[in-house]
């Protein structure tokens, strides 16, 4: 419904509003999201695919933390990390402070690089975003037939040609996924490109939204924003459009991983520890050192309400989403035609529309339904019913649900796929019904998938900004709303608390995501070995 209604509004006649942007900001708009997409992909790749393959193919100091640990700047958002940043770097932050002090220096007697601009924000989005593509990458390097290596290896290719002409051709499907992943959330991003003053369409829904009170121009540039998306998931099609890639044996052994000694394991150690520290240590240790400073003044009966709002909206949308996820995913399992199949797959799609067009397209017809119900009430009743979607936290919740409902649904799926259909006929010989079967056999079989999902959609939900801002009913904050507002007011270190609980929340996802590729290849070992 939300994207439908986007697009309908395409066709909606919006006066002067549209004409006046095509002119100014459009350009604007449409250049800095190219740009934004392109610096974003290459410095993902770069670090993603590289960090990988040492992570998984190559042995030195400190391999085994740096395979998990490299997951950590996933926990953090990039608004979050660029509110760091710029309070770190900006001409008041202590980096330059401290420059001017043991130099002597003044304003305007030496250069340093801008935070706040397109290069800033392409920076921040990269060291968030480049676990998307190292997650998968990884997963592909680990499922790799070892036969394939072995046999690049006896023709006398060393780590980096295994790596170009075997391992990175192999892996290409899951790099290009990762990509698409992290260029998607680079689309759907609004704290980092609105606090570093880059206009791009997320920008441009709220500026017409909030600024112009125009709906219809809103969902305009909403609809432009899904060209781009649609764009992206046509792109990663097409990539692999007649391409098949297989493995050339099903014996999974144990990875021999290349031995890096001398220099080559120092680069290693120091490019892994490098990218760590500027995507999660670097900022972690000062959102902390923010929140010891400020704690006796912000750290209140306040705080205390923001973090009850955020936790129980997330836990709230987590169950659902959890709950919708169990049923789809089981209605499939039990009726596997093209319709209930179809049916499942287009509720899964909303994880790849941005969060400000989902709010957008969620408002408007909410908004309908609420008049329309208000001006029936009126003229029979002469009774205002006021706001009973739109403006509520029915509106959110949906929002949230449409979004993030794929995250739980594939884990969810995932699971029950590996459950033998023997279980269900087993169930059924015993006289079990079908949800007797899910209660009694499946859900037990499934709590570790159920747990993961609905900590992932718990985390997504924590950390969402632009939906939220757009549909939240008054005087409701949640800690993502209110790191957004004080940052945007530049009380950097007064937001620090709230960013650093979305953080902290965010870590214990990304500690199972790692432990879970890692299983993946143990668990097939042991199948080879039975």
């Amino acid at each position: 419904m939300p994207v439908a209604v986007v697009l309908a509004h395409v066709f909606v006649p919006s006066g002067d509003i549209w004409q006046h942007l095509s002119s100014t900001v459009l350009p604007d708009y449409i250049r800095n999201s190219l740009l934004l997409m392109l610096g974003v992909a290459v410095g993902t790749l770069l670090i993603g695919v590289t960090a990988a393959w040492l992570t998984t193919m190559c042995q030195f100091p400190g391999r085994s933390v740096f395979e998990w640990a490299l997951l950590l700047p996933m926990a953090m958002p990039a608004y979050i990390i660029a509110y760091t940043y710029t309070g770190m770097l900006d001409f008041a932050g202590p980096l330059q402070t401290s420059l001017r002090e043991w130099f002597g220096w003044q304003y305007g007697d030496y250069w340093f690089p801008q935070i706040r601009s397109l290069n800033g924000a392409v920076a921040m989005l990269t060291l968030v975003l480049y676990p998307y593509v190292y997650l998968l990458s990884r997963a592909a390097f680990l499922n790799q037939s070892i036969c394939v290596l072995d046999v690049s290896r006896t023709l006398g290719n060393g780590p980096w040609k295994t790596f170009w002409k075997v391992a990175l051709p192999l892996a290409r499907p899951a790099i290009i996924a990762g990509l698409s992943l992290a260029l998607m959330e680079t689309l759907a991003d609004y704290g980092t490109v609105q606090f570093f003053g880059v206009s791009t369409f997320t920008t441009g829904i709220f500026r017409t939204w909030f600024g112009m009170g125009s709906a219809a121009v809103a969902a305009q540039l909403a609809a432009g924003l899904m060209v781009f998306v649609f764009a992206l998931i046509l792109i990663e099609r097409y990539s692999r459009r007649k391409a098949r890639y297989h493995h050339t044996s099903r014996r999974h052994q144990d990875l021999r991983r290349f031995q890096l000694t001398g220099g080559r394991a120092f680069l290693a150690f120091l490019f892994c520890l490098l990218i760590l520290g500027l995507g999660f240590l670097l900022p972690a240790f000062q959102l902390l050192s923010w929140t010891i400073h400020v704690a006796d003044t912000v750290i209140d009966a306040e705080f205390l309400r923001l973090l009850v709002n955020s936790l129980s909206l997330a836990a709230f949308a987590a169950v659902l989403a959890l709950l919708l996820a169990l049923v789809m995913a089981y209605a499939q399992r039990l009726h596997p035609g093209k319709l209930v199949s179809g049916a499942v797959r287009v509720a899964g799609m909303g994880y790849a529309v941005p969060g400000a067009v989902i709010a957008v397209g969620v408002m408007i017809p909410f908004a309908w339904v609420d008049n329309t119900i208000d001006d029936l009430a009126r003229s029979q009743f002469n009774y205002s019913t006021g706001l009973l979607l739109s403006g509520t936290l029915v509106a959110v919740t949906f929002a949230y649900l449409t979004r993030f409902l794929a995250v739980s649904l594939q884990t969810v799926d995932s699971g029950l796929t590996r459950i033998t259909h023997s279980m269900d006929e087993a169930g059924r010989s015993f006289g079990f019904r079908p949800l007797q079967i899910l209660r009694q056999i499946h859900i037990p079989m499934l709590s570790a998938s159920l747990m993961t999902a609905l900590l992932l959609v718990f985390v997504d939900v924590l950390k969402e900004l632009p939906a939220t801002l757009i549909l939240r009913p008054f005087n409701f904050n949640t800690l993502a709303v209110k790191a957004y507002e004080l940052a945007s007011d530049e009380r950097l270190a007064e937001a620090a608390p709230a960013a650093l609980a979305i953080v902290i929340a965010g870590i214990i996802p990304v500690i199972l995501l790692s432990k879970t590729i890692t299983r993946s290849r143990k668990l097939k070992l042991a199948i080879d070995e039975n």
